[in-house]
């Protein structure tokens, strides 16, 4: 049933992908260009500051996909939200109002167990996925309900996983049965199609939209994130006690010297630039995919790029068969 489910997300789309939620870099705007381009779009609740602000944004995604499916006869994709199920989300009962409420097609759920938002989505048809970054996690998650496992690997923007993703997926898929949606270094078409190759049922990807035009991200943020290369992404868990990739110029612009970083323990932030600096806010995050954003781009742009490159790669595939 699970999997029916996802095929008919998939024909709602011109591509099996998300645009993935990006603390404080999702916006509604991302979101709603994101599914007329014709993949999933969708964002971190967290990222509307208020629940004023929370109730504006649902509102306006609601209305304007509503409205851009009576006008077009293109394909518009689902929209997701991405909820916070650990005990640090203040907001948490409030926001599973917004989800009855509003009723997106997907929710994300991260840093817990998804059982009670599963019994919420479930009940109005919807589905969950839920990230996870190890087998335990994994596990877990498949226990509390959750419809689908996003195996976030090495290489991923924000916090990441280690684990290869030929490995990762195909260890989970010898318990796992249901969607699988994998996320690590996906910035291309062509890698959306050798994810689906491998087995996935989506892609997740989230770097490259980070310097699209909807993007939260200030322009800082993104001219850095234009010239950084590969080699320009750290792994650490020395500034949200986690393991997240991030950009390193982001941290020499702060005063930060990655080849002499302490220990999570012994940081101190105060011994940074003199000011008071945040992970995420001042320090920013990208995934092993930040080399193929060359330039500013609207959401549009950026899928039909996608599809173009998705198309390309699935002829040179069938001219080998």
């Amino acid at each position: 049933m699970t999997k029916k489910l996802a095929e008919s997300l998939i024909q709602q789309m011109e591509l099996p992908a998300i645009a993935s939620p990006m603390f404080l870099v999702s916006s509604k705007e991302m979101v709603i260009e994101s599914c007329k381009a014709g993949i999933m779009g969708s964002f971190p609740l967290a990222n509307a500051r208020t629940l004023e602000d929370l109730d504006e944004w649902m509102t306006a995604i609601t209305e304007s996909l509503s409205a851009a499916k009576k006008d077009s006869d293109g394909k518009i994709g689902p929209w997701a939200v991405n909820i916070a199920v650990h005990r640090t989300n203040k907001r948490y009962d409030e926001e599973l109002e917004f989800i009855k409420k509003y009723q997106p097609p997907v929710v994300i759920t991260s840093l817990g167990n998804p059982s009670r938002v599963a019994d919420v989505v479930h009940n109005y048809g919807g589905l969950v996925f839920s990230d996870v970054i190890n087998l335990k996690h994994a596990k877990k998650a498949a226990e509390g309900g959750t419809d689908g496992l996003i195996l976030v690997c090495n290489g991923a923007g924000g916090h990441a996983g280690s684990h290869n993703p030929f490995a990762f997926l195909n260890t989970v898929k010898e318990f796992w049965n249901g969607i699988t949606i994998l996320a690590g270094g996906i910035s291309t078409g062509r890698d959306i199609l050798a994810a689906k190759v491998m087995g996935a049922d989506f892609a997740y990807m989230g770097t490259r939209f980070i310097a699209s035009k909807e993007s939260l991200a200030n322009s800082d943020y993104q001219k850095i994130l234009i010239e950084s290369s590969l080699e320009d992404v750290i792994y650490t868990d020395v500034f949200s006690g986690v393991n997240a990739n991030y950009l390193v110029p982001s941290l020499e612009r702060v005063g930060i010297d990655p080849k002499h970083l302490p220990t999570k323990q012994e940081f101190d932030w105060s011994k940074t630039s003199g000011k008071k600096i945040k992970a995420w806010k001042d320090i920013w995050s990208a995934g092993h995919g930040v080399g193929s954003v060359k330039q500013t781009e609207s959401i549009a742009e950026i899928v039909e790029q996608l599809k173009k490159e998705y198309k390309e790669s699935n002829k040179t595939i069938e001219a080998v068969n």
